[in-house]
């Protein structure tokens, strides 16, 4: 709970692609407050073992709350809650969503039954996505795409980098020879790319994510508590969107910029964190 009586939700990830799942949650719950935390100092979790990633997450998530008492958490990274969030729920009563490739509503959408399902590397990689698909496409061709790079684009445009659309281009060629109609996001950083997915596949009808499922999850979790999450603001609480944005290695330079431009204005970047704090 904010100092103002109104909810509050963490926000974690390894980079800023959470920010596009913060976005969401903003938009569903306005009078909200978040706080956002970023292990860049481990950026990309693709790249750590299993045993690191828990116990990052764990621990930071711990860590932010005893600064900043949350009414729920979210794990805006598949890898982390692929692999964490049993851990997480054991070290807290608050509640703890995670995301999972939108796989079933992208089933359901598709008109031609050609779904790509674009994510990173180690999600690409992970049985769960076997599991989802066998499970809710089926009936569907899936073209899989997990390139390295687009999760450094991502990150990269937060500091005010264009993202090269030539190799964009080529990244997702794939798709486009496959006639996809429909597309899952499979990352938290990929949303923040929409603009340059659509000019690379101008063809695709459906762009699928999840961050508007965790945002409804969200606020479904605030109202089983009875927190005011509708209720519209004190006229003197005054303030941003975002309490503080905390990332454990150095505060990637413009994000504040970044965050303001997607409507996730900043009271506070604070880079290494928690020592910095």
């Amino acid at each position: 709970m904010s100092e103002h009586g109104l909810p509050r939700v963490l926000v974690f990830d390894s980079g800023v692609g959470g920010l596009s799942v913060a976005a969401c949650v903003h938009k569903k719950l306005p009078h909200a407050s978040i706080v956002y935390l970023a292990d860049n100092a481990a950026f990309p979790y693709g790249n750590q073992t299993e045993s690191v990633v828990v116990e990052r997450c764990s621990s930071l998530i711990a860590k932010a709350l005893e600064h900043y008492p949350c009414d729920a958490i979210v794990v805006a990274c598949n890898t982390a809650s692929t692999v964490a969030l049993p851990h997480v729920r054991a070290i807290t009563a608050v509640p703890v969503v995670g995301v999972v490739p939108a796989v079933k509503p992208a089933a359901a959408q598709t008109l031609n039954q050609r779904i790509g399902l674009l994510a990173t590397p180690a999600t690409v990689r992970r049985p769960y996505l076997d599991e989802l698909v066998r499970e809710f496409a089926s009936h569907c061709e899936v073209e899989r795409v997990g390139h390295p790079a687009l999760v450094q684009w991502a990150e990269d445009l937060a500091r005010g980098v264009a993202v090269p659309q030539a190799e964009l281009d080529s990244a997702v060629a794939s798709l486009r020879n496959a006639g996809v109609d429909t597309v899952v996001l499979g990352c938290t950083h990929y949303p923040l790319l929409l603009d340059n997915l659509r000019l690379s596949l101008p063809e695709v009808k459906f762009w699928v994510d999840s961050g508007e499922a965790i945002a409804r999850r969200v606020a479904w979790l605030l109202a089983q508590a009875a927190k005011p999450y509708t209720a519209a603001a004190p006229s003197d609480v005054k303030g941003e969107p975002v309490a503080a944005a905390l990332f454990t290695g150095k505060a990637p330079e413009g994000v504040a910029n970044y965050m303001a431009i997607v409507g996730l204005q900043p009271t506070r970047v604070v880079g290494n964190w928690p020592s910095g704090s």
